[in-house]
């Protein structure tokens, strides 16, 4: 973790592999166009979202801390969020969605620190500061919105991804930095739009990270809540999007009542979306999420649970019935009678129980893949973790006996015992084996001359899940992003009109009152003449200082923006209805 970044016990409490996600905000890095921006759409936002927001929308920016003057620092954010037992963090756009839901886990929010471009001002693909700051940050101040998020997270990072998933996440963060970036090709914006539609179009069975990004995406992101005649918004996505935020609301966009249905329903994040999902309240999103839950593998395990961290090709974690956790990359699994009776890993495994390593059961025992049978003896009804010691020593199942174990489905081990492993209830959980033989039908599954044979005990595969069952079993400091946030040097031009920016809010602050105001807008209307939210700021401050001569130039310049540039003109008009609404009150 950056030593730029103030830590707190939140946040000590992350995993290391984390803390590679983490960067500094760099707060001086934000240029006077930059606070401008966020001004502009804070100003508008609370101002319409006052009407047609969640009433946790209101009350969260006063205890987050959110200001709408000005872009918010980590550093104090993450002093007022700690009161509600959060905390936050700057990251590079996009990060991988496992990762994202894990830090929720951990109650944080992830926040990409950089802002969307003035060209841009209604909506980005990207995720930015007001996205994640001014839309995500005041609803968690309401706790039952607050524990969901958590729990989403929770159970989302366990989430098993497809090889595809990671696919398109990569193509979807090029896509979102391209479109953000100034000065992107026209050519290269397209391509990384068809990369992302082909992809999508081809992703096959959706796997169980599609399936709960989907809920994400109709709740955290674009959910709206209460009666779904006249429905309010919560949705982070919504309340930072000027644009779809009123559009939302129209009769354009379906309104559909919120169930476990929304999973199978796929989203665009380039487009404004078709319809949305209403809950009647918080306590509901909940009952959905362990619904789709009872239907992942973390709860069912089986055949299935297994064959979908096959397809992940990504390190991932199957639990027995004895408790005893298996993590790896899993490459093959042998059934009958659609029920697994022998998993395979290949490369660095190891062997936990309750989320804690096994000691002597790390990868570099198991460098090279861990195999093991599952089920029952055959014609023996006792499971080998339900046998008394008695019964074990009557099986031979006892240390220095050589005995054969023959498994229903036709996996037989062979070999002397060396010692077992029992869990807190007294549960033999593995069985170590040497000379030792292990066989399916004809086919050699392990061969005495690889040395000591390890044998998980249970009778059933009850949860499978993306990731390790012990954090610090693997080496997860591996993220290396494939694209990064572009940032242009920027040109001479821009540097003066940032220059005439930083004066009128210098003047404004209170900072510098020898600025004329005038000349600054004889500057803009030299050499930027399409710039139209610095004239909105300088008709502000016109009309607060009762300067109706300076008033009515910047109107008249105004107009002729809208002639010359017809796609500003409702966003000319808001900022002009802002102000004036302001001077009223």
């Amino acid at each position: 973790m950056s030593n730029s970044f103030e830590s707190n016990e939140i946040l000590r409490k992350l995993p290391e592999h984390l803390k590679q996600f983490i960067k500094p905000q760099n707060y001086e890095d934000y240029s006077a166009i930059d606070q401008a921006v966020w001004r502009y759409v804070m100003r508008k936002n609370v101002d319409f979202l006052s009407k047609v927001a969640h009433h946790s929308y209101l009350d969260g920016l006063k205890q987050t801390g959110i200001s709408i003057e000005s872009i918010p620092n980590m550093y104090g954010m993450n002093r007022i969020l700690k009161d509600i037992g959060w905390a936050a963090v700057a990251v590079d756009g996009f990060i991988p969605p496992n990762a994202f839901m894990e830090f929720q886990a951990y109650n944080v929010l992830v926040i990409a620190s950089d802002i969307r471009q003035l060209e841009h001002i209604e909506y980005t693909p990207a995720p930015d500061i007001i996205h994640e700051g001014a839309g995500h940050a005041p609803i968690i101040a309401n706790p039952e919105y607050a524990e969901y998020l958590r729990r989403f997270g929770e159970i989302g990072c366990k989430a098993i991804s497809s090889a595809k998933d990671y696919e398109l996440y990569e193509a979807v963060r090029h896509l979102s930095i391209i479109k953000e970036a100034p000065n992107s090709a026209e050519e290269a914006i397209n391509k990384a739009e068809q990369k992302v539609e082909e992809l999508q179009q081809n992703m096959g069975e959706p796997s169980e990270m599609a399936l709960i990004r989907n809920l994400h995406w109709w709740t955290v992101e674009y959910g709206l809540i209460g009666r779904v005649e006249n429905p309010k918004i919560y949705g982070a996505g919504l309340l930072s999007s000027i644009g779809e935020s009123a559009w939302c609301m129209t009769d354009e966009v379906k309104k559909l009542p919120y169930d476990i249905n929304a999973t199978y329903k796929d989203f665009d994040i380039t487009k404004p979306q078709p319809q949305l999902f209403v809950t009647p309240d918080f306590a509901h999103l909940s009952l959905i999420l362990e619904e789709f839950a009872n239907t992942m593998a973390l709860r069912k395990g089986g055949l299935s649970g297994v064959q979908k961290l096959i397809d992940s090709k990504a390190l991932g974690t199957v639990e027995l019935s004895t408790g005893i956790q298996i993590s790896g990359i899993f490459t093959d699994v042998i059934a009958h009678e659609n029920k697994p009776i022998y998993v395979q890993t290949m490369g660095k495994t190891a062997l936990a129980y309750r989320e804690k390593e096994l000691v002597g059961h790390g990868t570099d025992t198991h460098e090279k893949g861990f195999g093991s049978p599952i089920g029952k003896l055959k014609g023996i009804n006792i499971a080998i973790e339900d046998m008394s010691p008695r019964d074990l020593s009557a099986y031979n199942i006892y240390e220095e006996k050589t005995v054969t174990l023959e498994f229903e489905g036709g996996v037989t081990v062979s070999g002397e015992i060396i010692t077992g492993k029992r869990n807190l209830q007294g549960k033999i959980i593995l069985i170590s084996f040497k000379n030792c033989t292990v066989k399916h039908n004809d086919t050699v599954l392990f061969k005495p001359e690889w040395g000591v044979y390890d044998m998980a005990v249970g009778k059933d595969i009850v949860s499978a899940f993306s990731g390790p069952a012990d954090l610090n079993s693997f080496d997860l400091i591996t993220h290396v992003p494939s694209t990064q946030t572009i940032h242009v040097k920027k040109s001479k031009e821009r540097l003066e009109l940032e220059a005439l920016y930083q004066q009128v809010r210098d003047y404004r602050e209170g900072k510098n009152r020898t600025i004329s105001r005038t000349k600054v807008l004889e500057a803009l209307m030299e050499n930027h003449p399409n710039d139209w939210l610095l004239p909105v700021e300088l008709y502000e401050l016109a009309v607060l200082g009762n300067e109706n001569e300076l008033a009515t130039k910047i109107l008249k310049h105004l107009e002729a923006i809208k002639q010359n540039k017809p796609e500003f003109g409702h966003l000319i008009d808001d900022g002009l209805g802002i102000v004036n609404s302001g001077i009223e009150a």
